[in-house]
């Protein structure tokens, strides 16, 4: 009897996000893409499974795509793939993650942001922080038509996007392309899964850090990007998830960043499991199966979600 509550609970979850939620694809950038390369030989990369969008990589053309619940509360989460700033886990990190905020009435957005590479980006490194600073505005400016508060637009990241996540709540106002008003790209809140957050060699994850800063970048951009040393007292407040079995990310990066905002007086929450490794998702068997539990009562005390 005492997996029957689990396992029902697991049923209920996997029942609401097979709901098949409405979506509509956007283009992120109105106008010509900053800091772009023309590149006729350079074409994305789509792998389907079951006829379903399951990575991307090679992205140029960064889109957005909004999923709206049957029951809207007003609230909206900008969801940012991982995939090490080589490719997007856009269906396990991007459309699930969409379909379980659809769930708790979240109007949810999946970013395909630009992945960094010099074939396609004068300064490949700030390409997908560009993109996140305008998905923020274009779903505030948007906010009247998609019947949104936009004092409550968050962020949510996995791995390399969890390092994105982070990179835009710590630099949301730093000028990285030219504005067409002042819209705010501050996200509301933040919630990083797994996140790569530093570029210390000792804790970071080479392989994101190489795609998005290069070989050997200088220390000063290493220090840019490692989003611990970013916090400061206008950080939003965050919900930070990880395993301390991960071998692909230390759990030392969200480490890190939990005492980088508690030094700061940020509002955060921090949940490390035993188990879990890297790359779960919304869960897998083990301890870290139900951490969309803790963050839906996370967002229910924050006042994001209805109770």
């Amino acid at each position: 009897m005492k997996y029957f509550k689990p396992l029902l609970i697991g049923c209920f979850y996997m029942m609401i996000f097979s709901i098949q939620a409405q979506s509509t694809e956007f283009n992120l950038w109105e106008d010509e893409i900053p800091n772009s390369i023309k590149n006729e030989n350079y074409k994305e990369i789509k792998i389907y499974k079951d006829s379903i969008l399951d990575k991307t990589s090679q992205v140029s053309e960064p889109t957005i795509t909004v999923f709206k619940p049957i029951n809207p509360n007003g609230t909206a989460v900008v969801i940012f793939p991982g995939g090490g700033y080589k490719h997007l886990a856009i269906n396990k990190e991007g459309t699930k993650v969409a379909e379980w905020l659809n769930s708790l009435g979240v109007t949810a957005f999946v970013l395909k942001y630009r992945l960094p590479n010099d074939a396609v980006m004068v300064d490949k490194s700030i390409a997908p922080l560009q993109d996140a600073q305008e998905a923020i505005r274009f779903v505030r400016r948007k906010s009247k038509e998609f019947n949104l508060n936009e004092d409550k637009i968050g962020v949510l990241g996995f791995s390399a996007g969890g390092h994105l996540a982070a990179t835009l709540s710590t630099q949301f106002n730093r000028k990285v392309y030219s504005l067409s008003d002042e819209t705010s790209a501050k996200p509301s809140f933040s919630i990083l899964i797994y996140p790569v957050i530093s570029m210390d060699e000792a804790i970071t994850h080479q392989g994101s850090k190489n795609n998005l800063l290069g070989i050997s970048p200088s220390k000063g951009k290493a220090a840019k990007f490692s989003n611990e040393t970013q916090v400061d007292n206008t950080t939003p407040k965050t919900f930070l998830v990880h395993a301390t079995d991960d071998k692909s990310v230390p759990v030392e990066n969200s480490i890190h960043y939990y005492l980088a905002l508690k030094a700061h007086k940020i509002p955060v929450e921090m949940h490390v499991y035993e188990k879990g490794g890297h790359g779960f998702g919304l869960g897998k068997e083990s301890t870290s199966k139900f951490w969309i539990q803790a963050c839906e009562k996370w967002l229910k005390s924050n006042a994001l979600i209805k109770i």
